[in-house]
């Protein structure tokens, strides 16, 4: 079977090359102008990747990407003419797993696509094969579900995790107290080598933490080890149910 691709570009000419452009490629490609448009193809579509601008009428491509991110294993680049800084890290903070700079080089954008679908294909598989025992990892309080990739509060809050960050959480908890290097968090978490200053895994830290710091009291469970990576200094108490967790919260 094809990948399935869908283009979120509202400008007409760049959106009907990037469709060309894929369908040569092979791809089966999909495209749509707006989040709305967006919406309605995916609510019938299943879809691999995703290449989005974040300039888009309504609401823009990084409102969507919070809401996409909560899809199974779905590839999102952005392609866009924001070439500022901040935009590029936000954008990653939300799970961005790639971010190019229009005008774009087209055989390029051809082989980061294709490397992100090998990527996403490794790690369906890699779940395949694991199978569906539901994992529950208690620490201080906390709750990590692995049938969910949900993290329960001690106060009851419940935070649906990215997929990103689920795998980056589970790794620290199935090694609590070991120094984690970005190369090994990065490798667990996109299934990909570290990049030059990439950020990709301090900024997923870092949402993480913020959960942790929601929580008046609670302790600084992801420490960094300057030079060298984090650390999670958790006691954690590992079950294994036959049965499904609860399940995620609805949005």
């Amino acid at each position: 079977m094809s990948a399935r691709l869908l283009i979120v570009e509202d400008e007409v000419v760049t959106r009907n090359t990037l469709t060309r452009l894929f369908q040569q490629e092979g791809y089966d490609v999909f495209d749509a102008a707006d989040g709305m448009q967006m919406q309605r193809i995916m609510a019938r579509q299943q879809v691999d990747l995703v290449i989005m601008d974040v300039n888009l009428p309504g609401k823009s491509g990084i409102q969507l990407a919070e809401k996409l991110r909560e899809q199974e294993n779905i590839g999102l680049i952005f392609l866009t003419g924001r070439d500022a800084e901040e935009d590029r890290l936000l954008a990653l903070e939300l799970g961005a797993d790639d971010y190019l700079i229009k005008p774009y080089n087209p055989k390029e954008l051809i082989i980061r696509v294709r490397n992100l679908y090998r990527r996403i294909e490794a790690l369906k598989q890699q779940e395949r094969e694991i199978g569906h025992e539901s994992v529950v990892y208690e620490f201080n309080n906390w709750r990590l579900e692995s049938d969910s990739r949900c993290l329960f509060a001690p106060d009851g809050t419940v935070y649906r995790l990215p997929k990103s960050e689920y795998r980056a959480m589970e790794l620290f908890v199935t090694n609590p107290g070991k120094i984690l290097d970005r190369e090994t968090l990065v490798k667990k978490m996109l299934n990909r080598e570290l990049r030059p200053n990439d950020r990709t895994v301090d900024v997923a830290i870092r949402r993480i933490r913020r959960h942790f710091e929601n929580q008046g009291d609670a302790p600084n469970l992801i420490t960094t080890i300057h030079g060298e990576g984090y650390r999670f200094i958790g006691q954690v108490n590992v079950r294994y149910l036959e049965a499904p967790s609860l399940n995620a919260p609805s949005n």
